[in-house]
């Protein structure tokens, strides 16, 4: 890969999903540069995308929120293209802090794209998510389906983070791609990279794996009466590194020109939902432990059923999922099992 045009700055880029993109881009042949102010992530996972990829990217501990700092970032290099993971993500905390995650996820895009039309860096990525559509009227859910009143502060700062992009490239040169995540789970393959919340996880996969290991006493399963098969919430659950391999589809499409919009809608997700209780099966079966669980009350902010309709991925970044639940959750397992 040609890149004299500059690197590839990661926001978020010690996350979880973020730390798999990076991977990804190095395999290609990218050179990254990731930004991250460690507030949810960890810095030895610079270390271990150096061990996998054979390559340490460059790294700068920058808060996105602070104006300047993002100034003199911008100032000082040529950038080609971002993909923007950094923002809060937990639904329910959201709910309760609904300040912090507008301030977070709103100001600092803000921020950052102003920064990339002074410098003419062109090429964004943003992280988006299913939750921009809340309860869809139809399954499989596709790009054209209505955007709902969000669900939670969360989902909010995800449809103005749309709106706002999608506002910016009509009054400039930005091009954008909206990656909209359906439920990313799973570990790298080499189990050097993976999910590790800091604290009580608030995904579901974390706190699976969290109860088989005993560090957590039960699983909480939100509802048992939602108007589904077994009455347990349906989501469709990708693999990170399937989900890491969307953006670098993304991003070469961006730089290859061969977008036909300012800004672009992407569906990312397998296009086969599963529930909480189909999920748990999966889980004890690969792993072979049994879970201690527990049906609760319902969560708010949470809707009965997501999953999506990939065809446009499939057909326009030519990408596609390729790995089963079961895979995500074995390498989930056996990622829990090495952070003994």
């Amino acid at each position: 890969m040609n890149n004299e045009k500059g690197d590839i700055l990661v926001t978020g880029g010690l996350g979880f999903i973020g730390s798999h993109t990076v991977v990804e881009l190095q395999n290609e042949g990218f050179k990254v540069v990731i930004i991250d102010n460690l507030s949810n992530s960890k810095i030895e996972v610079l270390e271990s995308i150096a061990t996998i990829t054979g390559i340490k990217p460059e790294f700068v501990k920058l808060d996105l929120k602070d104006k300047k700092k993002i100034q003199d970032f911008f100032n000082n290099r040529k950038i080609e293209g971002v993909i923007h993971f950094a923002a809060s993500k937990a639904v329910g905390e959201s709910v309760e802090q609904p300040l912090k995650y507008y301030e977070n996820n709103i100001s600092t895009l803000v921020y950052l794209l102003q920064e990339m039309e002074k410098n003419n860096t062109n090429n964004f990525i943003f992280s988006s998510s299913c939750t921009v559509y809340g309860q869809a009227d139809e399954l499989p859910i596709t790009e054209n389906a209505p955007i709902k009143p969000a669900e939670s502060p969360y989902g909010n700062t995800k449809q103005i983070g749309e709106e706002i992009i999608k506002d910016t490239t009509k009054v400039s040169n930005l091009q954008a791609i909206a990656l909209r995540y359906f439920n990313p789970i799973g570990a790298h393959e080499s189990v050097i990279i993976g999910e590790l919340p800091l604290g009580v996880p608030q995904n579901l996969i974390p706190f699976v794996t969290q109860t088989a290991a005993g560090i957590r006493e039960e699983l909480s399963v939100f509802g048992d009466d939602y108007p589904t098969p077994d009455g347990t919430a349906v989501r469709d659950y990708i693999h990170v590194v399937d989900l890491a391999k969307a953006h670098i589809a993304a991003l070469k499409r961006l730089i290859a020109g061969n977008n036909k919009k300012k800004m672009e809608f992407f569906n990312v997700g397998t296009g086969k939902g599963s529930s909480v209780l189909e999920v748990i099966t999966a889980f004890e079966k690969v792993s072979d432990r049994k879970l201690n669980y527990k049906i609760v009350g319902r969560r708010e902010g949470d809707i009965t059923s997501a999953y999506a309709d990939t065809s446009l991925a499939n057909n326009e970044l030519g990408w596609k999922s390729t790995l089963t639940l079961e895979d995500a959750l074995l390498s989930a397992w056996n990622w829990q099992e090495k952070q003994k």
